[in-house]
């Protein structure tokens, strides 16, 4: 089973290069097929020179189009370079490269959908950052019938074909609660693993109030355009065992 790195990279020329760098020392294989793909979202800086002499694999957007067309896009690059598993990472060093690492061997059924789960409070985040990530994860717990731990991780292990066949379309922040949804409906196995994360002092393209109101309408459409499925509140289920806790090296 093949995996890759795929960053959505946005005006990410102070990080990306750090980013890369420590996930081609975690991806042994890294070769001339691009096991770390860079996504750079139509940005006007140095972010994508910077990626690539990190030894990425990059693929620029001509204009800036949103995190979800620039996972979408990473997809499509890793299916037709014949990976299985693509994990996300987000440019701004948010998720070291271990965690990244761990997600992509995390013993499972190679269709799920794995979710990091954070905990913000433990890594400093913003307490609007908390609020809205709450919000998100009640209306996304209720709208797919299961208590959802941290809906808003960018850290994420994707099936590729899987998760391209589900035809998530928000260009923004919204695909990646577009494609929980979907893939809960499409009875994908969706797995929470607690991540360590770090968080970042430098500041970040999401927008507090705006990106979950926006993440909260694309679901409402999303139900909308899709056969409706049974809805009901959601049940308590544990993390799964046996999977070992998440790595503090590089904490700061």
């Amino acid at each position: 089973m093949r995996t890759a790195a795929i960053i959505p990279a946005f005006q990410a020329q102070d990080t990306i290069g750090e980013v890369v760098a420590a996930l081609v020392a975690q991806w042994p294989g890294s070769d001339e097929r691009g096991n770390v793909i860079v996504v750079d979202d139509g940005s006007t800086d140095d972010t994508a020179e910077r990626a690539r002499q990190a030894g990425a694999l990059v693929v620029c957007h001509g204009r800036n189009q949103g995190k979800g067309a620039a996972l979408r896009t990473g997809l499509r690059v890793a299916r037709d370079l014949e990976f299985d598993i693509a994990v996300a990472v987000d440019a701004d060093g948010q998720h070291p490269s271990e965690e990244a690492r761990r997600l992509a061997d995390f013993p499972c059924d190679p269709r799920a959908l794995v979710l990091g789960v954070r905990d913000l409070q433990g890594a400093g985040a913003p307490r609007a950052n908390q609020i809205s990530n709450r919000i998100s994860n009640f209306f996304l717990s209720v709208f797919t019938g299961r208590v959802l731990a941290d809906t808003q991780c960018g850290l994420r292990r994707y099936p590729v074909r899987e998760t391209l066949a589900l035809d998530a379309r928000d260009p923004g922040y919204g695909f990646e609660a577009e494609v929980l949804l979907l893939a809960v409906r499409a009875h994908l196995p969706v797995i929470e693993v607690p991540i360590h994360v770090v968080y970042p002092s430098r500041g970040t393209h999401f927008r507090v109030v705006r990106d979950p109101a926006r993440i909260v309408a694309r679901v409402l459409y999303t139900l909308g355009r899709r056969p409706p499925g049974l809805i009901r509140m959601p049940e308590a289920h544990p993390f799964p065992d046996g999977f070992p806790a998440p790595s503090r090296r590089g904490a700061q």
